[in-house]
């Protein structure tokens, strides 16, 4: 396990994230750019490009005077984006409220809808619908959510041909993240280091 326990979920996130910046450049051209954060006084300029579906892009990120470029040109298989938008899901699950706000369970229940019509994977986005349509997500609870959540992994799991999960396991297997003062939980708002968007 790294050091860092917030590692993990970076990591993940990063690669959920290159999808949706690839959709986004889909959407208003092969170069996404943006003069900075609404309000934030903080230049941040992005651009990508991409050559195929499901492909690791070229991004470049300007924060201030600081550049950073990756460079990948590999296939991103299914498999790969699927485990990392299912270890995003049980994390965010893990992290999830015992006693979530009204908004905490509208923004999870956003965030599965999103997904189910944003997925990189148009044969995976038009299954986890039907699967959504007979399961819809159950936000009452921390228990509730990731009971829920292990419970659709599994549907698709068994889809697949691959063994299903005791979900009686699932807090020992995504337990909460280990954070000082209580840094890694869901707060409900939005906010980029430490402004109010």
């Amino acid at each position: 396990m790294p050091a860092n326990p917030l590692q993990v979920l970076f990591q993940n996130f990063e690669q959920v994230s290159n999808f949706v910046q690839h959709h986004l450049s889909n959407f208003v051209g092969p170069h996404l750019q943006s003069s900075g954060l609404p309000g934030s006084g903080f230049p941040l300029s992005v651009s990508s490009s991409t050559k195929a579906p499901l492909a690791k892009t070229t991004s470049s990120l300007q924060l201030g005077d600081t550049a950073v470029k990756v460079k990948s040109t590999t296939q991103v298989p299914k498999e790969e984006l699927g485990r990392a938008t299912w270890t995003l899901l049980h994390t965010l699950a893990a992290q999830y409220p015992d006693k979530p706000t009204r908004q905490q369970k509208k923004d999870v229940k956003e965030l599965v809808q999103i997904l189910s019509r944003m997925y990189p994977c148009r044969e995976c986005a038009d299954h986890f619908k039907e699967i959504l349509r007979a399961n819809p997500v159950q936000t009452g609870s921390h228990a509730e959510f990731s009971q829920w959540l292990c419970h659709v992994h599994n549907v698709v799991n068994r889809s697949l041909g691959k063994p299903v999960f005791p979900c009686e396991r699932v807090d020992a297997r995504w337990g909460k993240l280990e954070c000082e003062q209580k840094a890694c939980e869901i707060i409900g708002s939005t906010s980029f280091f430490g402004k109010i968007l």
